[in-house]
């Protein structure tokens, strides 16, 4: 045996070695669950997924079959699933990946396991294609996928969470790629499906990938201040476990750290450092309670307790227990004034909420009495929704998606009808939201309603405790404005729908009164008559056109055809590049040359090398005005429709679509800068009004920095100022050493960056 063949051997045995533990571990797990023991067809899954993936490795080197082992080893220790979806996670890339299909699948596994399996086939590769179309199909295909059998829709969240831990091996392009779909997408069902615990996961290892110097700064930082929190942890629960342990409480309590992800999120925006951020700690409860059927009850005792102990803040009690959040999550939420002078946030949860919390709607099933097979209400009543949004699916799934994500993103309000039923909405829903909720006919003829008996528009936004009687006319019709008064997916999509149609319906009449008119005038139809009229009437579409013409908005006259028999007169106008964000630089501000040619990515250009932008190439990139980049910033290149490379922030919400929606266009780009181009920063201060203040912002940034201001705006009012200073930097560090500076100066309470 000579020695590649040694090596070979040796690699074979390792990998056999490491592929067993794995299953191994994953049986373990499984027997220790609460779940019927069916290890024969887990064991029989497993030796199929091996064989059909046999000789195929990941990206970081390992086999293949370490990642079906590693996605059902989620779904088995973090999402509490049996014996059914740890086989579907075993085969999910089987069919898509092999020769095998689902009805091989079936005849050996059963129905039930090639339904999931096929469900988890078709919105494989990720949600989202090359185009936004095939996105929003793919995504549809996926909520509807969710309907048949909700584990879908769990493993696929396991198998993102397997890819997310492993996404080091990916190129930089596919990572950012990745994240945002999975900040964008993925983390939002999770949460919406209650899973706390993957939810905050998946948003830090996003976070990681796409902001790797921001997240290791957090995470230092966590450290340092590790021992000072566990100090205010054991001084502040002392009191407390003394006065459950007397009232004869089974519990644990935990210190829960606010993560890397929701800390950069308050930094960016609350406009504050790490330092300033209060709520880094709080403290949960989880009791067993002495009583199952009283467990609301003794979270109210364990609260009354605190208040003995610790003043409470009064508008800081949040009570998810006998209003469950749309997602099953149930705790008590007080906040407490701890003797150390923080406000510290409580969460008081029994055992069965703390699993339902942590592993979501999978965690029910644990607490289910053993004859139910009634289904999760609130979760049936939330894809009934995504089902009524799928029957009027709109054409731009860039609409399609922000629609669905109001709905996944929303905090619930708790709305009465007239006889008393609750109704769950998003937190700044409208009149016309609830009427809509109700029924399509009455949100489409609603003029207005009663609000707690006082007449009120169906612009009205809805509070907590509301009760609401939808008033109608068959009379009313639904208008373009009504868009700006909703807020939820199912009203805008019903509107957007009905619109559509009567547009159409406009359109079709428009086409006919414009033949009519040709055929009047002896003309014959062409695309250059119509494109002159719309020029004339100053219409920027041929739909538009005739739109109007149906709504009689535009009439053709005799004053039209001389206009069409009139000599042609064309201006040019060329499409304008610009570079926006640098700044406009006095002559005796020295610069490099920069290219004046846009960089065209073709055919032949290579994704995985990085944009790099100097002075040198600066000119070859486009940067929108969405975000504002400057050197410093994370950012990234997107290949726009004409194949130019745009420049954009990694945190922009332009670009968090465009990754969710355009993947495969991903760039990585960095800086390379020398501190020679200068650049616009605004700041914006506010603070209290004296003489001198001014002064004193402009003495640090001009003298003592040495830096251009370019515009100030300053205003006071009965004490208070605020103002907005726009300044000529090199980079991202110059704004936040000026940040830091002026935030010494007395009376100059709040200072951060809006640009």
């Amino acid at each position: 045996m000579d020695d590649q063949e040694l090596k070979n051997k040796e690699r074979e045995q390792a990998d056999n070695k490491m592929i067993m533990d794995a299953f191994n571990h994953l049986l373990d797990t499984y027997l220790h669950s609460s779940h019927r023991r069916k290890v024969d067809i887990i064991t029989k899954a497993f030796n199929f997924a091996r064989q059909a993936h046999k000789g195929v490795r990941r990206l970081s080197g390992e086999p293949y079959i370490m990642h079906p082992i590693a996605v059902a080893q989620i779904a088995c220790e973090e999402m509490g699933l049996g014996s059914t979806s740890i086989c579907a996670a075993l085969l999910h890339d089987v069919v898509e990946d092999t020769d095998y299909t689902t009805e091989d699948i079936e005849n050996i596994f059963g129905p039930k396991i090639a339904q999931i399996v096929d469900g988890l086939t078709k919105i494989s590769g990720g949600i989202f294609g090359d185009h936004a179309s095939a996105q929003a199909e793919n995504f549809k295909k996926l909520l509807l996928t969710m309907s048949d059998d909700i584990r879908v829709i769990l493993i696929k969240i396991c198998d993102r969470l397997h890819n997310m831990r492993t996404l080091a091996s990916q190129p930089k392009n596919k990572q950012y790629k990745i994240a945002g779909e999975t900040l964008y997408i993925y983390a939002p069902i999770a949460n919406r499906l209650g899973l706390n615990k993957i939810k905050t996961e998946l948003e830090d290892l996003s976070f990681k990938f796409e902001h790797p110097e921001e997240y290791d700064r957090i995470m230092q930082k966590l450290s340092m201040t590790e021992k000072e929190r566990q100090d205010l942890f054991d001084s502040f629960t002392a009191p407390i476990r003394e006065s459950l342990d007397k009232m004869g409480f089974t519990y644990t309590i935990k210190a829960r750290v606010k993560s890397p992800y929701s800390i950069w999120c308050k930094m960016q925006n609350k406009h504050v450092t790490f330092e300033e951020i209060y709520d880094i700690l709080a403290v949960r409860i989880v009791f067993i309670p002495k009583d199952r059927k009283d467990e609301i009850n003794e979270c109210f005792q364990i609260y009354v307790a605190l208040n003995q102990i610790y003043k409470s803040h009064p508008d800081r009690l949040r009570d998810w227990v006998n209003h469950p959040k749309a997602n099953g999550y149930q705790a008590l939420h007080a906040t407490l004034m701890s003797k150390q002078g923080k406000w510290i946030e409580v969460q008081i949860r029994s055992d069965r909420m703390d699993d339902i919390a942590e592993q979501g709607f999978a965690a029910h099933w644990k607490y289910k009495e053993k004859n139910s097979t009634d289904e999760d209400t609130e979760l049936n009543k939330w894809l009934g929704t995504i089902k009524e949004i799928l029957d009027d699916p709109q054409p731009d799934a860039m609409d399609f998606l922000d629609s669905i994500k109001l709905n996944l993103f929303a905090t619930e309000i708790f709305v009465f009808t007239p006889k008393g039923e609750v109704k769950t909405l998003p937190s700044g829903s409208t009149v016309l939201d609830f009427a809509f909720q109700i029924h399509t006919f009455l949100g489409s003829h609603c003029i207005g309603a009663k609000v707690n008996h006082r007449l009120v528009p169906l612009s009205h936004k809805l509070q907590s405790g509301d009760q609401v009687e939808v008033l109608s006319s068959n009379s009313q019709h639904v208008q373009p404005s009504w868009i700006n008064f909703v807020s939820t997916a199912k009203a805008r999509s019903k509107i957007q729908a009905i619109l559509r149609r009567e547009s159409r319906e406009q359109q079709i009449a428009g086409e006919e009164t414009f033949k009519q008119w040709l055929k009047d005038k002896d003309l014959q139809p062409s695309p250059d008559i119509i494109t002159k009229l719309c020029a004339l009437h100053e219409i920027d579409t041929q739909e538009n056109f005739f739109i109007a013409l149906g709504k009689k908005t535009v009439i053709l006259s005799d004053k039209d055809l001389e206009a069409l028999n009139a000599k042609k007169s064309s201006s040019a106008s060329g499409w304008k590049k610009f570079v926006p964000f640098i700044g406009r630089k006095k002559k005796e501000e020295a610069t490099h040359p920069v290219s004046k040619e846009l960089l065209v990515a073709d055919k032949n250009f290579n994704k995985k090398i990085p944009c790099v932008i100097s002075e040198r190439t600066i000119g070859m990139y486009i940067f929108p005005q969405c975000c504002h980049p400057i050197p410093g910033d994370d950012i990234l290149g997107f290949i726009d429709g004409r194949g130019h490379i745009e420049i954009h922030k990694r945190s922009c919400p332009t670009a968090s679509k465009l990754k969710a929606s355009f993947g495969p266009r991903i760039l990585d780009a960095t800086w390379d800068m020398h501190r020679i181009l200068y650049f616009d920063a605004t700041i914006e201060v506010e603070g209290i009004d004296r003489k001198g203040i001014l002064h004193d912002v402009a003495e640090i940034i001009s003298n003592k920095m040495n830096v251009n201001i370019h515009k100030v705006s300053f205003t006071a009012d009965q004490g208070i100022f605020s103002g907005q200073i726009e300044l000529r930097v090199h980079d991202r560090e110059d704004v936040k050493t000026i940040i830091g500076r002026l935030k010494k100066v007395d009376d100059l309470k709040e200072v951060r960056q809006i640009m």
